[in-house]
């Protein structure tokens, strides 16, 4: 459990609380008594009604001094002022605030608290100013805390490590004022108040917020100074920070490994970290071993662990843990719900995901967005389309990152006039300002459809400069349409803002050869090497049996690599039988006819195919994830192998799914 303010007191002796906003009102807002009756001063001090308890003696008072005595306005201020300070029957004045603070539920009221701080003399009261501290946090505001503590009146030398750690933690838990809880740090050491255990947990996770390696390690020599590193919650949150610094994972590891006793806390944040990382496989590895040692996954487990299921599509991993999480009970929560739809939409079992979402009986607009950008990268477009026009009769307002996936949708399957459409409805209906991303997804939606021309208007017409992203999707259009002139220009240009980044090079380089012209993309590859650029190298990943194997092209590390080859062999000479031709321009080295269409056999997701022909029972699906776009070449050998083996075969590449089936691909040829 985290750290609990000292200002969570027991509740007062009587059992219900007064009506704070009355009470209030009443006393810096007091109505004038013009009443001439019981009944009138009844009805003014009716402000103090929802505590019938409390009104009793308030009231009696208020009477009893009331019109018939004259009392004046002033003077039945300071008679509330006496009943407040009293505390309703001897209670503190600093318990009266800790009262009104409790249940301050927005900045009028907190100001108006401030007030009566100042008005009761506790402006230097730790007691109070710890609580007023923790309800600023509650209500967006810690900087307003923040002037009031170290105003010119404030007496610094009372605080106490309760209130420090109350404003550390305050800041931690904001998303841009982060630092400033190192900074509040290093001033209570100058002040002199030492620091606890909870204090520690606070700072890392303000370390952790901010990503920055060294600050991190800083504040972990601090916690071996004090002495706090045999801390569980310590330790934990330590391990949390590590693997949310850059760099950082490793020294996260090592602390992970060196603790005698681990919950599911600290397992959760190694294994998070990975996934985050993109080190799916150490997250799959670490789960594992978290269930050899016994400890029970929490949802939070469970969720990353799925995060690396759908970054490997290792779709059998991912149902096991469906199960799993079945059999071990663990809480459904909807953000491990949307989780598991994620990893489903994203592994191939869109329809399973369908079936997931439709069950769910609470909906949030990550789950609305989970299965139309899975329907978008299945090309199944309409059904997007059709999901999100039920989204909107659902009084579901999109968000930004919802047209993000229409518009992909309608990009993937040839939707042009619909995505028009909906990029003019989002800021037209929902305010929504077009982001990079939008505009992205229209040149995509125009290259894809071969409106080059049109694409290139839209691009010049952005508001906003466009992004190098968007340029090498105009750039892979040209080539594909044979625009090779305008590609190799835009190329020379994005080479110049960005000459370290390798796809600009290839990009050039394949322009180059698909013109023939063997001297400049020779001139290009040395251009490479000069500067230490290297290409991203294709893999396939294919999971069998719970294990995952990578390949890549011409790989021979198997140590099945003979009969793989073997059956490669087999696959080229039953394709050609069934009317396959190699595009051999997809090779974009300057070798004869023969040697590319052995460079074109030796591509990665043939090779895992292979693997999965040799290892699967007949008639099995074959799931690999490519992690480039998948190749003409490729796609269309596995259009053939699908057909004369009679497999299913899905293939996720960088963009999109591919079902193959029957020598037909779920793409229709776009893609």
């Amino acid at each position: 459990m985290g750290f609990v303010p000292r200002s969570f007191y027991p509740p007062p002796t009587h059992s219900r609380q007064p009506n704070v906003s009355s009470l209030l009102r009443f006393f810096f807002f007091p109505p004038p008594w013009a009443a001439s009756s019981d009944s009138d001063i009844d009805r003014e001090v009716v402000l103090l009604r929802g505590d019938d308890e409390l009104q009793k003696p308030a009231m009696s008072m208020v009477r009893g001094f009331g019109p018939s005595l004259g009392i004046k306005r002033i003077k039945t201020n300071l008679l509330f002022r006496r009943i407040i300070t009293s505390s309703y029957g001897n209670r503190r004045a600093d318990e009266s605030c800790l009262v009104l603070l409790q249940s301050c539920d927005a900045l009028p009221k907190l100001f108006q608290v401030h007030s009566l701080i100042f008005k009761l003399g506790l402006q230097s009261n730790p007691l109070v100013l710890t609580k007023f501290t923790s309800k600023s946090s509650e209500l967006n505001s810690v900087d307003y805390a923040h002037s009031i503590l170290f105003s010119a009146q404030s007496d610094c030398s009372l605080y106490d490590t309760f209130l420090f750690n109350t404003l550390i933690r305050a800041y931690a838990q904001t998303e841009s004022l982060k630092a400033k809880a190192l900074e509040m740090y290093n001033f209570m050491l100058q002040c002199g108040v030492l620091p606890n255990n909870y204090t520690y947990p606070f700072m890392l996770k303000a370390c952790a917020g901010i990503g920055d390696l060294s600050l991190g390690r800083s504040v972990h020599g601090s916690v071996l100074k004090f002495g706090f590193d045999e801390d569980v919650h310590v330790r934990n949150t330590m391990v949390h920070m590590y693997c949310c610094c850059r760099r950082g994972i490793d020294y996260g590891r090592k602390l992970f490994d060196g603790m005698p006793k681990r919950d599911s806390v600290p397992w959760s944040a190694m294994i998070g970290g990975y996934a985050r990382l993109g080190r799916s496989v150490d997250a799959v590895e670490l789960f594992r071993k978290m269930q050899i040692a016994g400890v029970h996954p929490d949802e939070i487990t469970m969720v990353s662990v799925l995060c690396a299921c759908t970054d490997l599509g290792a779709l059998q991993l991912g149902r096991w843990i469906e199960t799993f999480i079945e059999k071990q009970k663990v809480n459904k929560s909807v953000v491990l719900c949307n989780a598991l739809i994620d990893m489903f939409a994203k592994c191939g079992d869109v329809d399973n995901a369908l079936k997931l979402f439709w069950n769910m009986s609470q909906r949030t607009i990550v789950s609305w967005t989970s299965v139309i950008v899975g329907l978008a990268m299945h090309g199944r477009g309409l059904e997007a389309v059709s999901l999100f026009e039920e989204m909107k009769r659902g009084r579901m307002v999109p968000d930004d990152i919802v047209f993000i996936g229409l518009l992909s949708a309608c990009s993937h399957s040839g939707l042009v006039d619909k995505g028009r459409e909906y990029f003019d409805l989002m800021s037209k209906d929902f305010g929504i300002v077009p982001r990079m991303e939008h505009y992205g997804c229209m040149v995509d939606l125009f290259c894809r459809a071969g409106l080059i021309k049109e694409a290139l208007r839209f691009v010049q017409k952005m508001p906003i400069e466009p992004n190098p992203i968007i340029w090498r999707t105009l750039i892979n259009a040209c080539h594909t349409h044979g625009e090779l002139k305008l590609a190799e220009s835009i190329t020379k240009q994005l080479i110049h803002y960005e000459p370290f980044h390798e796809a600009n090079y290839v990009l050039l380089s394949h322009i180059y050869a698909k013109k023939f012209d063997w001297g400049e993309k020779t001139k290009i590859r040395e251009a490479m090497d000069k500067k230490g650029v290297k290409k991203i190298p294709g893999s396939t990943i294919i999971e069998l049996n719970n294990e995952t194997y990578e390949f890549v092209a011409g790989d021979k590390s198997h140590n099945q690599y003979r009969e793989i080859y073997k059956m490669v062999d087999e696959m080229g000479r039953e394709m050609k039988k069934a009317g396959y031709v190699p595009t051999t321009t997809e090779v974009m080295l300057d070798i004869d006819e023969e040697d590319k269409e052995d460079a074109l056999y030796s591509h990665s997701e043939k090779l895992a195919i292979a693997f999965a022909l040799l290892n699967t029972p007949s008639g099995a699906p074959i799931r690999i994830v490519k992690n480039l776009r998948v190749c003409g070449d490729c796609h269309s050998a596995t259009k053939y192998i699908s057909k004369i083996y009679s497999r299913e075969i899905v293939v996720r590449d960088r963009n999109r799914f591919h079902h193959f089936k029957d020598g037909i691909c779920s793409c229709g040829d776009f893609w």
